[in-house]
């Protein structure tokens, strides 16, 4: 496999195109909704995924964090496919690209925008970097959540209407428990390693048992929430009912992560990730029926 590919790492890509597919779609019978805001949201929400991806692969193999004993997918860095300076360089020209994309998202949405922007940027260096690791003190997460739930899905959708509302806070909730799930499972097949290196990830903080009572729940989670929804009159019922077709997936990947670890939690990384598309795919494609039908 191409070392770029490795170090890029698309299989996480889901997890930032799901939330910012909702985000759009809950925005798309505004008559102010702009397919020029939508696709750059996109672009920059991905290449800050990118960044992310290359400063995990960068800043873990210079902490010493990747060794041998690894039991994820080759890195790029560690494995000495790339070198530590391009991989450097790669992420700082990403973050670039995201900064000048993210620029024209904050001429168009103002202030609000600009707070999420700093913090974007700073969670993306701060992930794996800085004084403070939010990976290596178990916030990988809480981060995941709210920069690829909370501020995914309510930003985007700010962005198109120019203010909030209950449902994108609601669906920005449930997506990103989806996406704290992706990172559980990442975090669960290192624990040993990450123990070693003195990464103290959420799952090192918890251990396997309590690891997989928390991805349960942050798996089932999201349905439970679009279930309220439905039940206190927010959310409609097309979207909803598309949406729980996902949890027969759902039930399956709990099943599995009960029943593996280590180097075998790989697939149900990729799969998790899936997931989160599914679930995010379903739910808009729901919204646009609705739209359809009110025509």
């Amino acid at each position: 496999m191409n070392p770029w590919i490795l170090a890029i790492r698309p299989n996480t890509l889901p997890a930032t195109i799901g939330p910012l597919l909702v985000g759009n779609v809950l925005a798309f019978q505004l008559v102010q909704f702009s397919w020029f805001i939508a696709v750059i949201s996109m672009l920059c929400a991905v290449l800050l995924q990118i960044t992310v991806n290359l400063a995990n692969d960068y800043f873990d193999y210079k902490s010493g964090v990747d060794t041998d004993e690894r039991l994820g997918p080759v890195r790029a860095t560690q494995s000495g496919q790339l070198t530590p300076k391009a991989v450097r360089n790669a992420m700082i020209l990403c973050l670039l690209l995201a900064l000048f994309v993210g620029t024209l998202l904050i001429i168009h949405g103002g202030w609000p925008i600009a707070v999420l922007a700093i913090a974007a940027v700073l969670a993306a260096l701060g992930y794996s970097a800085g004084p403070y690791p939010l990976a290596s003190h178990g916030l990988g997460e809480v981060a995941a959540f709210v920069f690829f739930g909370l501020i995914a899905v309510v930003g985007s959708y700010f962005l198109q209407a120019g203010y909030t509302n209950t449902n994108a806070w609601l669906l920005g909730a449930a997506i990103g428990f989806l996406n704290a799930a992706i990172m559980l499972v990442n975090n669960t097949r290192d624990m040993e390693t990450d123990a070693k290196a003195g990464k103290m990830t959420l799952a090192v903080r918890l251990g396997l048992a309590q690891s997989r009572i928390f991805y349960q729940s942050f798996v089932y989670l999201p349905f439970a929430i679009i279930i309220t929804g439905f039940l206190m009159g927010m959310l409609s019922g097309t979207p909803v009912l598309l949406a729980g077709l996902a949890f027969i997936p759902a039930r399956n990947l709990c099943h599995d992560f009960n029943e593996v670890i280590g180097a075998e939690l790989n697939p149900l990384l990729a799969r998790t990730a899936k997931l989160t598309l599914l679930y995010s795919g379903l739910f808009s494609l729901g919204v646009i029926i609705d739209l359809l039908l009110a025509r």
